[in-house]
């Protein structure tokens, strides 16, 4: 099958692209998957591009908003959790557990892959029951054997979490997390 693609690209091309989105070598590197000094390859050898790159760039061209899209902003509140599914990363969960603040950030369109669905604005309740979703449930027959074997000494879903990782028999998302009290 054949694509729309050009077959390659200049450095003169690149640049101008990268200059567009407005990123510098090391961004663009980064956001290519690439090191930096590919990118200075590719800018300034003189020799025509090939391979996946070609690809990308017409997509960033079309579509220069994916250069900020999966941008991971810097975490302002105390507490970021990181809902995966997979090695995928579908939403940044930034919360201030004092303030009950609770931030999202989704990195996918799909509904069914992000951590509050259709809800971009939840409230800390809502974050709550997401945590709690992502545990045993609270009357689960034997849990304090559970709750031992975790070295937790009561039922508590950021605790739990924190130790299991969200992780469920029935599915493949997990939650990473970073920052305070972790």
């Amino acid at each position: 099958m054949k694509y729309a693609f050009e077959e390659a690209l200049t450095g003169q091309e690149i640049r101008e692209l990268r200059t567009q989105l407005e990123m510098n070598r090391e961004e663009f590197a980064a956001f290519c998957g690439v090191s930096k000094k590919t990118v200075e390859y590719w800018e300034n050898s003189g020799k025509s591009i090939t391979g996946p790159i070609t690809a990308l760039c017409a997509l960033l061209r079309e579509h220069p908003e994916y250069g900020t899209y999966y941008e991971v902003p810097e975490r302002i509140l105390p507490l970021r959790l990181f809902y995966m599914f997979r090695n995928r990363l579908c939403t940044i969960i930034d919360v201030d557990e004092q303030k009950r603040l609770v931030q999202v950030r989704n990195y996918t369109r799909n509904t069914m892959y992000r951590a509050f669905g259709a809800n971009t604005e939840p409230t800390f309740e809502e974050y709550e029951e997401f945590l709690e979703s992502r545990c045993f449930p609270r009357e689960r027959d034997k849990m304090k054997i559970m709750l031992r074997e975790l070295d937790l000494p009561f039922y508590d879903p950021f605790l739990i979490v924190r130790k299991t990782e969200g992780r469920m028999a029935e599915d493949e998302f997990w939650i990473r997390m970073e920052g305070q009290g972790v």
